[in-house]
């Protein structure tokens, strides 16, 4: 399907008027026909055998369908590659009463013990392993309750009168969105490298009514919000790179399941405003 039809509202329009004709409406067996029918048949010279009605107007309704499952839309591809990084992201204090959350990097520090201070990073299960100790559950406790479950383990068994103190080395709250038609929408951590594909497996893969030819990733640049489109069906065939994703990006696959919101932002946007602020 020609990406020019999908954009020209006449086109589709002129279509869905054409389907509305008599000669494209079923008849009931033994109707017989209209008078508006037999003049619109006499228009064509010879009048259309019914088959090939039925196929016109087939044709005619795959056209308009291929609008809502091609590429296309008010966000420019970018097959080139040429999606930059996002901002790096900025440093900043974590609120009086902050939660430890998977994947956070906390500093251990024992007196007088260098073999057990360190940093330790909490898994996705939202523990941390440490000598002697084992597994320590850390996730959404306080750094305060923290210390204060280390101390008690470390001086039930192995310290007598341990002095420990426990502070964040990196949060790592800042996370990956993606939404819209896909089967478990929402946030997850963004570890490691992540491409796109990816990271839409995380959310279960793209639903039935997803439209894999337009994915939209938004993205911070240089202080602004941007974004670009890709065409996920063209990906997973090894037709176009799978572009890497970073912490902070919001990523939206089309379809029926699109949030208003989401929907909203896409009829809007510019055609050429990829890289542009919105």
């Amino acid at each position: 399907m020609n990406d020019g039809f999908c954009k020209q509202p006449d086109r589709r329009n002129k279509l869905l008027q054409l389907l509305a004709l008599p000669m494209f409406q079923p008849l009931n067996k033994g109707a017989r026909l209209p008078e508006k029918l037999a003049l619109n048949l006499a228009l064509f010279n010879p009048p259309p055998a019914p088959a090939v009605r039925i196929s016109l107007s087939a044709l005619a309704l795959l056209a308009l369908a291929a609008c809502s499952s091609s590429r296309g839309g008010p966000i420019a591809y970018d097959d080139a590659g040429t999606f930059r990084a996002p901002d790096k992201p900025q440093i900043a204090t974590l609120e009086s009463g902050y939660r430890i959350a998977p994947m956070d990097t906390v500093s251990v520090k024992v007196f007088r013990m260098p073999d057990l201070s360190g940093d330790y990073q909490v898994d996705l299960t939202g523990q941390i392993s440490m000598p002697l100790i084992g597994e320590v559950r850390a996730v959404d406790m306080t750094t305060a309750q923290l210390d204060d479950a280390l101390t008690q383990k470390f001086g039930a068994k192995y310290l007598e009168n341990p002095d420990i103190s426990v502070g964040i080395k990196e949060s790592a709250r800042r996370s990956i969105t993606v939404d819209g038609a896909v089967k478990s929408a929402g946030a997850f951590p963004a570890v490691g490298d992540l491409s796109l594909m990816q990271a839409v497996a995380l959310a279960g893969g793209v639903s039935e009514e997803a439209n894999a030819h337009r994915v939209a990733v938004f993205r911070t640049i240089d202080g602004k919000r941007q974004a670009a489109a890709f065409d996920l069906a063209s990906i997973r065939h090894g037709q176009s790179p799978d572009p890497k994703i970073y912490a902070g990006d919001i990523i939206v696959v089309d379809g029926d399941g699109v949030k208003a919101a989401y929907r909203q932002i896409l009829s809007s946007f510019p055609i050429l405003s990829v890289f542009q602020p919105f």
